[in-house]
């Protein structure tokens, strides 16, 4: 089974897949937050070259994901990332932000799946390394999936990643399996499930439901609880002591990146990570006013000491 981590947006960046891969072992496969394109002509720069660089991703196998609906920029993307030595480009059908969606991008593309078969043809055509896919099932009904398979069948994608939700679910409500399922049975490529992994009896239904499941990509779960590529595998959870240190060196890698505002950050990832705890208010609590970096130490130190981990 192959074990991935999902590209999720100011969270699973290159901090935090290095930091991850050196405390909890590295994934199989990771994929970077989306990264818009340069104009045709120009280069990668900022940060979407701190997500692209090489050598910040030295020792991953990292898919790096575009967020476009124009193909000549997704075409002038693929050749830069071809020439950095990356071997497959995801596009971006699933991000459900009102402002991205608005644009046409992310999951705004699925509205016209006649838009979406010419968009397919066009990059997998130009692109000089294969094209995957992370995709919903719609904007807002179920229904618009049996449209989209058919055009996704079209094409000769490199993977097509399902999130069985459409874009007004963001991420609430039971993820719809059945369509996963659907497009294991008629897809011609490698198809992989993203939604709702966050324990080992999880992915056992999955399996159980749909044996022919080889690709599981982890999100929120395993930014809750960095143990779960592990736990999925049959080995135990996190200990105290190395959720301990997964926390610092989490924490020291973002200060150095991005100076004061690591609390900030690390105050996201607590947002996933405090039920990881038998109290998870009361982490919440210690964190929440907050701001300084001796402040947020001290808290965390108090955290680690008093609130015991939840049992798994």
């Amino acid at each position: 089974m192959l074990l991935s981590l999902a590209p999720m947006e100011g969270v699973t960046g290159s901090v935090f897949r290095r930091v991850h891969a050196v405390c909890f072992g590295a994934l199989d496969r990771c994929y970077t937050p989306f990264v818009a394109p340069p104009r045709v002509g120009s280069a990668f720069g900022g940060k979407a070259m701190k997500e692209l660089d090489p050598e910040r991703n030295a020792g991953l196998d990292v898919v790096p994901q575009l967020l476009t609906k124009d193909a000549d920029e997704f075409a002038w993307a693929a050749e830069l990332l071809a020439e950095m030595g990356y071997r497959e480009v995801n596009l971006n059908l699933g991000c459900p932000s009102g402002t991205v969606v608005a644009k046409g991008r992310g999951s705004g593309l699925l509205r016209d799946p006649a838009a979406l078969d010419a968009l397919l043809g066009d990059v997998c055509a130009r692109s000089p390394i294969p094209v995957s896919v992370k995709t919903r099932l719609g904007i807002a009904d179920d229904a618009e999936y049996e449209q989209l398979l058919e055009v996704f069948c079209h094409h000769p994608l490199a993977e097509l990643i399902v999130h069985p939700r459409v874009r007004q679910d963001f991420y609430k409500g039971v993820p719809r399996q059945a369509a996963y399922g659907e497009t294991l049975a008629r897809a011609p490529f490698p198809v992989a499930y993203n939604g709702d992994i966050f324990s080992p009896d999880d992915l056992r239904s999955l399996v159980e439901a749909y044996p022919a499941t080889r690709h599981v990509m982890l999100g929120r779960g395993i930014v809750a609880n960095p143990a779960l590529g592990r736990m999925l595998r049959g080995s135990q959870p996190a200990t105290l002591a190395e959720l301990r240190r997964f926390h610092d060196e989490l924490f020291h890698a973002y200060e150095a990146e991005i100076g004061g505002n690591a609390v900030f950050r690390m105050k996201e990832w607590w947002s996933y990570a405090e039920g990881n705890f038998a109290d998870p208010l009361a982490v919440r609590r210690a964190i929440r006013k907050v701001r300084k970096a001796s402040e947020y130490e001290a808290a965390i130190a108090r955290v680690f000491l008093q609130v015991p981990l939840a049992t798994r």
